[in-house]
C-alpha cells in the first residue's frame, strides 16, 4: 500500500495515500470536530466544522473532504483554525432554537458538546430564527425540524446503509428541508440508527420521548437475542426498568447498526410478564406458590415419558441445566427445532454460517435459498447491500421473496427445484458462481422447514463444492438461523433422533416447555401435562397445566451463540419481576425438591459444565476457518419438491413472545405488515 508523509501539528506522520486529511490528524490523536462526516458514510463536506489551515492555502479547508499529499503541513490548533470554527458554530446555531433544556439529545448533544468546546460565548444575530414543520416518519423516530442542521447523515444513511431512499433535501438556501418526498412512513428495519447518528435532536427516539435523562440510567453490555445474529448491544436502565436499548459497535459483526426490533420491542418485557408460579386446577390456573408448583410438577413425574422443548430466546447454561434435568429423570427425549428444521447435526459447517458476516465484504457472489435476509436479519442484510454497493455483488435468489432486498437480485426462481438446475453447465447464475473467488451460498430456514429440507441441504452442499466454495482457506456454505438459542442448543446436543415431531407423535406424558412458544401446540396431546417455564404469558403459557415465571435476557447473565457460532455473553441490567427467577435456578431448584439433585451452585460452576459438554464454549468470539472436509450432509439432494420455497418470517414486527408483548412492535405490524405474495404457479 502506497504511503504519504505530511506534517501535523509539527509532528510527521505517514497514512496511507487516499485517505483524507481528517482521517490523518485522527490517526496522530488530533481530535476534529464534525457534524456531516461519519466514518461510515459517503462524505458530504456540508457543514465545514472541520476545518483546519494548511500551509500556502489561502484559507481554511475542509478536513473530512480533502486528500492527503506528500509533504503537507497541516495545523489542527492555529489562531486561523480556532475563529473559523468559531464562526461556522455561531452560522449553525443562527436558527437552532434554545431546546437543551427540554430535547431528549440532552447530555449526548454533539452540537451541544462542540458550541461549548469550539463556540463563541455570545452572537452577534438578532434577527428572528426560522421555524421549519415536523415531518411524520413513523411510529420509531420523533422529528423536532426546527433544529436539523442540514447534515444530511439521515439521508445518506436511509440511501446508503438502509437503502431504502425516501429521505432528502427540499428547496434550497434557509428554505431547505429534510423531510420524505411524500408524507409516510419510513419503511426500513434499520431506521432506528437515525436516531444514533443525528448529532442534534432532530431524530430522537418516539418510545423513549421524555422518559428520562442519560446521566440517570446504568449502562450493562449484552447481547441481542431478537435474531439469530447475536448483535452487541448495551441496556440502558433505570432501577427495575429498562428504557433503552443502543448497539455496541464491532466491525466483524453488525459495524454499529441494530435493528428496529432490538431496539425498540423492549416494551414488551413490561407487558404480559409471569410474576409468580401459576397451576391448573379444574382446567382454570391459579396463582400458587412455588412449593405447591414443584409439587404438581413431581406427582406427574414418576414413571411419565418424559420430553423437554427449548425455545427461541433460550440462553446455554438454562439448556444445558433441562438436558441434565431429564437425563437425571431417565429421559433423551429433548429438542430445540420447535418447527422441525432440518439440519444435519454430525458436524458444525453443517449448520454454521461458516463465512462469517465479515465474510460478506470479501464474498463476490452470492446466492440466498428460501431466506429473506431483510427480515431474518436486518443488521446482515445491509452489510450484504455495503458489498454490493462497493462491487457490484451479483445475487441470486431462489424462493418467494415478499419485498425489496434493496440490492438488486436475480430471481432464478420460487420453486425448490431452481437449486437442481444450477448443478448443470447451461444455468447463467450458475456459471457466475463457478467464476467466482470466493462464491457464498446461504441456506434460510425457509428451506429447512420441508419435510425436503434434508434435501435442500444436501443440494447446497454440493453446489457449494461444486462451485469452489469449499476450500482449505474459505467456506462459502451458510446456514442463517433465526433463533438465538439455536446454534448453542445444537452445539449442546439438545436434538432428539426424529426432531420434534417424531417426539411429539411417539407420544409424551409429560412435556418441559423452556420458553418455547412457536411449537405447533395442536400436535401435542389432551392427556400430556405441560410444564412451562418462560417470561411472558404467550402460546405456551395458554397451554401449560403449571407455569413457571423465569427471567428474559435483559434480567439474567447468559451465553448465547449466534449463527456464525460466535460464543458471546450478556449480563442481567435490571431483577427479574416479582417471583420470577433465573431459568438455571428453577431447574436446580426443582432438581434438588425431586431428589435428583444438579452438580452446580451458581453460574460458574455451572459454565464449567458447559465448557465439558462442548469445549467450543470456551472459545470467545470467532475464528475464520476454512474446510478440508468435502463430505457433505446425509440427504438426497435430488429428492426436491417442485413447490415454492416460503420464507421463515411473515411478520418481522412480531416473531417472539416480547416483541409480541410489544405495543410498539404492534403498531410497527399494524402500519408495516403486508400479506404474503401469491407463489407462481
Amino acid at each position: 500500500m502506497a504511503m504519504v508523509k505530511l506534517t501535523i501539528d509539527g509532528e510527521e506522520v505517514e497514512v496511507a495515500a487516499g485517505s483524507t486529511v481528517l482521517q490523518a490528524c485522527e490517526q496522530v490523536g488530533r481530535e476534529i470536530p464534525r457534524f456531516c462526516y461519519h466514518e461510515r458514510l459517503s462524505i458530504a463536506g456540508n457543514c465545514r466544522m472541520c476545518l483546519v489551515e494548511l500551509e500556502r492555502a489561502p484559507k481554511p479547508i475542509a478536513s473530512c473532504a480533502y486528500p492527503v499529499a506528500d509533504g503537507m503541513v497541516v495545523r489542527t490548533d492555529s489562531e486561523m483554525v480556532r475563529q473559523a470554527r468559531r464562526g461556522v458554530m455561531e452560522f449553525l446555531l443562527i436558527n437552532h432554537p434554545l431546546d437543551c433544556p427540554i430535547c431528549d439529545q440532552g447530555g449526548e448533544c454533539d452540537l451541544q458538546d462542540q458550541s461549548f468546546a469550539y463556540g463563541m460565548d455570545h452572537s452577534r444575530y438578532a434577527e428572528e430564527k426560522r421555524a421549519v414543520k415536523d415531518k411524520y416518519l413513523g411510529p420509531l423516530v420523533k422529528t423536532v425540524m426546527t433544529r436539523c442542521i442540514q447534515c444530511t447523515r439521515c439521508v445518506r444513511f436511509a440511501t446508503e446503509i438502509a437503502g431504502v431512499p425516501e429521505l432528502g433535501a427540499t428547496a434550497r438556501g434557509e428554505n431547505l428541508e429534510i423531510t420524505t418526498y411524500v408524507e409516510k412512513a419510513l419503511t426500513s428495519e434499520l431506521s432506528g440508527n437515525l436516531i444514533d447518528i443525528c448529532p442534534v435532536g432532530a431524530l430522537t427516539s418516539k418510545p423513549y420521548a421524555f422518559v428520562s435523562r442519560p446521566w440517570e440510567l446504568s449502562k450493562i453490555d449484552s447481547v441481542d437475542v431478537l435474531d439469530a445474529l447475536g448483535t452487541p448491544i448495551r441496556i440502558d436502565a433505570r432501577g427495575s426498568d429498562v428504557l433503552r436499548v443502543l448497539p455496541r459497535s464491532d466491525d466483524t459483526l453488525n459495524e454499529e447498526w441494530l435493528s428496529d426490533k432490538s431496539r425498540f420491542a423492549i416494551d414488551g418485557l413490561k407487558r404480559r410478564r409471569l410474576d409468580r408460579p401459576w397451576v391448573r386446577r379444574n382446567g382454570k390456573l391459579e396463582p400458587a406458590s412455588w412449593s405447591e408448583a414443584f409439587s404438581a410438577i413431581a406427582q406427574r413425574v414418576p414413571g411419565a415419558r418424559i420430553g423437554a422443548v427449548a425455545g427461541d430466546l433460550c440462553d446455554a447454561e438454562s439448556i444445558l441445566a433441562l438436558k441434565d434435568l431429564l437425563g437425571n429423570l431417565d429421559s433423551d427425549r429433548v429438542e430445540c427445532r420447535q418447527k422441525g428444521e432440518s439440519l444435519d447435526l454430525s458436524r458444525r459447517e453443517f449448520y454454521l454460517f461458516n463465512s462469517g458476516v465479515a465474510g460478506i465484504d470479501e464474498a463476490d457472489a452470492l446466492l440466498l435459498i428460501g431466506c429473506h435476509p431483510r427480515h431474518e436479519a436486518p443488521v446482515l442484510n445491509a452489510r450484504i447491500r455495503r458489498r454490493w454497493v462497493e462491487s457490484g455483488l451479483p445475487v441470486g435468489t431462489i424462493g418467494v421473496v415478499p419485498s425489496d432486498l434493496t440490492y438488486p437480485a436475480t430471481e432464478l426462481g420460487q420453486s425448490a427445484a431452481a437449486l437442481l438446475g444450477l448443478h448443470g453447465s447451461g444455468s447463467v447464475f450458475g456459471q457466475v458462481l463457478r467464476a467466482a473467488q470466493r462464491p457464498m451460498i446461504v441456506v434460510g430456514q425457509g428451506a429447512l422447514l420441508r419435510d425436503d429440507g434434508a434435501a435442500i441441504l444436501a443440494s447446497a452442499w454440493a453446489l457449494a463444492d461444486k462451485v469452489g466454495a469449499l476450500k482449505p482457506d474459505w467456506n462459502g456454505f451458510n446456514v442463517l438461523h433465526t433463533a438465538a438459542s439455536r446454534v448453542g442448543a445444537l452445539d449442546l446436543g439438545f436434538v432428539s433422533s426424529g426432531g420434534i415431531h417424531s417426539m411429539l407423535d411417539d407420544g409424551v406424558d409429560f412435556l418441559w416447555l423452556l420458553g418455547a412458544d412457536e411449537l405447533d401446540f395442536a400436535g401435542i396431546g389432551r392427556r400430556t401435562f405441560v410444564v412451562y417455564q418462560g417470561h411472558h404469558g404467550d402460546r405456551g403459557a395458554a397451554r401449560g397445566d403449571v407455569i413457571l415465571p423465569g427471567a428474559a435476557y435483559t434480567e439474567k447473565a447468559g451465553t448465547y451463540v449466534n449463527t456464525e457460532g460466535r460464543v458471546q455473553q450478556g449480563f442481567g441490567a435490571v431483577v427479574p419481576p416479582g417471583e420470577a427467577r433465573e431459568d438455571w435456578r428453577i431447574l436446580r431448584a426443582f432438581s434438588e425438591f425431586v431428589g435428583r439433585r444438579l452438580p452446580y451452585d451458581d453460574i460458574d460452576s455451572l459454565r464449567r459444565r458447559l465448557f465439558e459438554v462442548n469445549p467450543v464454549f470456551a472459545r470467545q468470539g470467532l475464528s475464520r476457518f476454512g474446510i478440508t472436509d468435502r463430505r457433505g450432509p446425509e440427504g438426497d439432494g435430488r429428492a426436491i419438491h417442485d413447490s415454492a420455497l416460503t420464507p421463515a418470517i411473515h411478520d418481522y414486527y412480531r416473531t417472539d413472545a416480547i416483541s409480541r408483548a410489544s405495543a410498539t412492535m404492534a403498531e410497527c405490524s399494524r402500519i408495516y405488515a403486508q400479506p404474503m405474495p401469491a407463489a407462481a404457479e
